[in-house]
């Protein structure tokens, strides 16, 4: 069975913010994010990653999102011009996922395999931005949406009991919104939908 964290999504406790980053290291975890709870792990942990991908059934084509602190840890990870970097910081921190052009630091393993590309968010959480203060790189993350669902899960407690045998630890932040991220192809412009979320879209349509 997972760990289970009970993190206070306004304050989170250092110590159990601590204890998860041990976990993350190694494993995978749900964590909860602006736009409903995600499955995350260290970006270079390959059994976690195939387990992840294996929880929600992906395959190789699909766009993993590395989960950013700001846009100088995006920088390093994708390639971002003057004006898509205008677009990133008009929009992050928030409710969007970016598909841009991935840089030889991003994994193989998480790269699609003819774009090579990768999804880059900075998430608009404090429980999110802790993980991701205290790891010192970004996560590999996936919404999760359970296989055959269109929305992801919000409540812990009911990630526990789905999932809670495969995952390494479950971090509860209390509920989350019902909306995905919205998803904004961002390696040409003008930008491209490819998923209308909770992220506001009316400023990438032409």
């Amino acid at each position: 069975m997972s760990q289970f964290f009970q993190i206070h999504p306004e304050n989170p406790q250092k110590r159990l913010i601590d204890q998860a980053i041990e976990i993350i290291n190694k494993g995978g975890v749900a964590y909860p994010t602006d736009s409903g709870y995600a499955l995350g792990c260290h970006l270079g942990e390959k059994k976690a990653i195939e387990k992840i991908k294996w929880l929600r059934s992906l395959d190789d084509k699909h766009n993993f999102t590395l989960v950013c602190s700001d846009l100088s840890e995006i920088g390093t990870y994708a390639k971002v011009d003057n004006d898509v970097f205008r677009l990133l910081k008009a929009h992050t921190p928030g409710a969007y996922t970016f598909i841009l052009d991935a840089t030889s630091e991003v994994p193989r393993l998480l790269l699609h395999p003819k774009r090579r590309s990768i999804g880059v968010r900075v998430p608009d959480h404090r429980i999110t931005h802790a993980l991701l203060a205290a790891l010192g790189e970004p996560l590999m993350s996936v919404t999760l949406i359970p296989v055959g669902e269109d929305l992801p899960m919000t409540d812990a407690e009911e990630i526990r009991e789905r999932f809670g045998a495969h995952l390494d630890a479950i971090i509860d932040g209390g509920a989350c919104h019902l909306d995905p991220t919205s998803v904004i192809d961002l390696r040409e412009l003008p930008p491209k939908i490819l998923r209308e979320g909770r992220g506001d879209t009316a400023p990438f349509e032409d």
